[in-house]
């Protein structure tokens, strides 16, 4: 194969990476391990976690994959998504539907064969909520399609959970909870400072149909109703002490950029604000983690 040859096939894999949002993909992983770690009071078996793992980051990928060649025109209008090659019609719709297709296979067999049943069904109606419900029903028509179809992004550590523990109780409904209320504040931050491209779209993200200043109201609400959320994993005896000042300090955090948002606009504190809404999230599930081993080790 010559150099040009190799260089091809790189750039088409690239291409073919992309379209899965592997970025996005590892924060909803991660949230899945945790739901895998916090399921069992020791430590889960290595074959749940491992295959658990790749099923999940398969079927999920599919939905990402199926997500950019639905949204394909919209996003050949956004610049943040323009280079998809999708949007610039590099990769075929057929070679789009192939890969989501062996995608989402493989990892409904894996789930299936080597996990068990209700994780591949649970994640089935994921990739389901997300590719087709959230893409082509909500989000091109209701400003709340983030609210609503938020529903699919936050179920990773239900996901885990169901993965080790054959069963998805209170708990792991919590930390879907927290993902369900961190999700709207997450994504108006970035469709503020991402305003013109919404615009351009033409998807009716809330700050294009309600105004910069009623998305800055809500994105505030939220943050302090996802303030209270992150406190019931201590409230129902879930976790402990060194949780709870974690989240009383993220939170806190999340709060203070939300409050800045909400006095004085500027694109660099959406910026901000959706920057760190990333790293909270991460944090705090970490945090639920380090917490539910101290609560082991004490014990």
């Amino acid at each position: 194969m010559t150099a040009a040859a190799t260089q091809s096939s790189q750039g088409l894999l690239r291409q073919y990476l992309v379209l899965t949002k592997p970025r996005v993909t590892q924060l909803a992983v991660f949230c899945a391990v945790i739901g895998m770690f916090l399921a069992v009071p020791g430590l889960p078996r290595w074959e749940s976690v491992v295959y658990g793992v790749l099923g999940i980051w398969l079927l999920a990928a599919a939905a990402f994959a199926i997500n950019c060649l639905i949204e394909q025109e919209v996003d050949a209008r956004m610049t943040r998504t323009a280079r998809r090659a999708t949007a610039q019609g590099t990769i075929a719709a057929y070679q789009v539907l192939g890969l989501s297709g062996l995608l989402g296979g493989v990892g409904m067999l894996v789930l299936y064969l080597l996990v068990n049943p209700l994780t591949m069904w649970l994640t089935f109606a994921t990739f389901v909520g997300y590719a087709i419900i959230y893409t082509v029903i909500l989000k091109p028509h209701t400003s709340q399609n983030i609210v609503i179809g938020g529903l699919a992004g936050a179920m990773p550590p239900a996901l885990g959970w169901a993965a080790v523990a054959h069963a998805v109780p209170v708990q792991a409904w919590l930390l879907v909870l927290i993902i369900f209320v961190w999700t709207p504040p997450h994504f108006w931050a970035l469709a503020l400072y991402r305003e013109q491209d919404y615009i351009k779209s033409g998807l009716p993200m809330l700050p294009v149909t309600h105004g910069r200043r009623h998305t800055q109201l809500q994105i505030l609400l939220y943050s302090v109703g996802l303030f209270i959320v992150s406190l019931l994993p201590y409230a129902v005896h879930m976790n402990g002490l060194p949780y709870l000042l974690c989240a009383v300090v993220l939170s806190g955090l999340f709060l203070r950029h939300a409050w800045r948002l909400f006095r004085h606009y500027s694109d660099a504190q959406a910026r901000r604000l959706f920057r760190y809404s990333i790293v909270y999230l991460s944090l705090l599930f970490a945090a639920l983690l380090v917490d539910h081993w101290i609560g082991l080790l004490l014990a």
